[in-house]
């Protein structure tokens, strides 16, 4: 569904992508892990397009979208939760899942989905998502994403300050997603026993470079947790 062949991008003189090439299989969750400051925000942010790459190709379902635009791209389908959430604090959580449908109709419905695999959030549609728990508000950032029915859903981070049983809703969505079947799902993470638990496949960069890949059912006799431990 989604592939980045050698992309390189850079901050100023600093090379922070290396040759990266990846694949985001439908049906699968691609984990990509590393220690702090490796590149992989920037790998994601990339994908997203909110981030020039310098060389190198990024397509989605064979279609080259290396200069198409963020918002372009979301059109295209690919959702994405960045890291801290970003939700609008003041918007209530329906103004913020509607945010999530920006590009289409006024009248299209927020998918009832959303509030199968949330419900806490149907609870709470009137309330300011400032005003929700950090837990809460990563699973407003999730459903926002999840609005427009991606095809493509880049996660950066979603356990970041979440209470334990927040985490286990979570992953349960993740893996929920990922096994309809529809969908490919790249989850940036550093709760290792997290992403070993969702990943299919998975990626370890160093340096602003992939020093390893394989499938998720062999992480731990890879030896990834030692890759990125810090």
């Amino acid at each position: 569904m989604l592939q980045a062949k050698n992309i390189n991008q850079y901050y100023g003189g600093s090379h922070i992508l290396r040759d990266v090439s990846m694949e985001a299989k439908v049906g699968h969750v691609t984990v990509i892990l590393g220690r702090n400051g490796v590149g992989k925000t920037t790998l994601l942010r990339s994908l997203m397009g909110l981030v020039p790459i310098k060389t190198g190709v990024i397509e989605l379902d064979g279609q080259n979208i290396s200069q198409a635009d963020p918002c372009d791209r979301a059109r295209a389908g690919i959702g994405f939760v960045p890291q801290g959430r970003e939700i609008f604090g003041r918007l209530t959580v329906e103004e913020n899942l509607r945010m999530g449908l920006a590009y289409k109709r006024a009248s299209t419905p927020i998918p009832s989905e959303l509030f199968e695999l949330f419900p806490v959030l149907k609870q709470m549609l009137g309330r300011r998502g400032g005003d929700l728990s950090g837990g809460q508000q990563q699973q407003l950032a999730i459903a926002r994403a999840l609005a427009a029915r991606p095809r493509v859903l880049i996660l950066d981070e979603p356990t970041e300050g979440i209470q334990p049983s927040i985490i286990k809703d979570i992953g349960r969505v993740i893996r929920m997603l990922a096994d309809r079947g529809d969908m490919a799902i790249v989850l940036v993470e550093q709760y290792y026993d997290f992403a070993r638990e969702l990943a299919d496949d998975y990626l370890v960069m160093d340096r602003g470079a992939v020093v390893a890949k394989g499938l998720g059912a062999n992480m731990n006799s890879d030896g990834v947790r030692s890759l990125v431990a810090i």
